[in-house]
């Protein structure tokens, strides 16, 4: 279960969510990732050492360093304690236009320095009611996914995010989720090898709340979830966690 801040919370509102957040998980014996802003993972980092929760970022350069004014390293992120990096949201795509290509830059360097990317697919609405869903999925996945070595693939988490459910309060069906997980996986059989595919982590993504999450999964196809909204209030995301 992984948690995307966005653009939300101080340092201090930081510390204060884990002081909340930490004895209400505990007992989780499955993995839980948080990845708030940059300017909070150093807190982050020190309020989950020794605990069952680890930190990621929202975001990286491929590059290791350089005259790049606003980016952030792989070996960074590392530096802070962070474990976990997402790549390719689809606010990174629409606001800042990232690609593939770069999604596959980034997720090398991520790979190249310990992280494990969390790389996100998902159609709009519109491709979605033009039944388009698998012709974007499978485009995304060819586009980055499709140039990673088996070596490099085995490394990664795969998150489906279908844009028209992000932030909207609109949720795909556990039925549509399923069927997209379900084409993703078969996708990278193909790709990979079945062995691979079936052990990759497909998470779902979009609007996910305690009151759904349940029948999300449910489904065999879906591993877990990246959570927006919901994994700003302490009790909220430890309802989702603690499903």
């Amino acid at each position: 279960m992984a948690g995307n801040w966005k653009m939300y919370k101080t340092p201090s509102e930081t510390v204060a969510f884990f002081e909340k957040f930490r004895p209400l998980v505990a007992d989780a014996t499955h993995e839980i990732v948080i990845c708030p802003p940059f300017v909070d993972l150093p807190a982050a980092a020190e309020c989950t050492r020794g605990t069952n929760i680890e930190i990621g970022a929202q975001n990286l350069h491929w590059a290791k360093e350089g005259a790049i004014t606003g980016e952030v390293s792989a070996g960074m992120l590392c530096a802070t304690g962070c474990k976990w990096v997402i790549v390719a949201h689809s606010e990174r795509r629409e606001y800042f236009h990232e690609t593939e290509e770069t999604a596959f830059r980034k997720i090398c360097a991520a790979l190249d320095a310990g992280l494990t990317p969390i790389f996100c697919i998902g159609e709009r609405l519109h491709e979605h009611e033009e039944n388009r869903t698998h012709e974007v999925l499978g485009h995304q996945l060819r586009g980055c996914v499709g140039y990673l070595s088996v070596e490099q693939f085995r490394g990664i988490v795969i998150a489906y995010e279908p844009v028209w459910a992000i932030g909207t309060g609109k949720v795909a069906t556990p039925q549509i989720a399923s069927a997209a997980h379900s084409f993703i996986r078969h996708y990278l059989g193909r790709q990979f090898g079945e062995e691979a595919a079936q052990a990759c982590r497909i998470l779902y993504g979009g609007s996910v709340k305690p009151d759904n999450v349940m029948g999300l999964m449910a489904e065999e196809q879906i591993d877990g979830a990246l959570v927006g909204g919901a994994s700003l209030d302490a009790a909220s995301f430890a309802a989702i966690v603690n499903f």
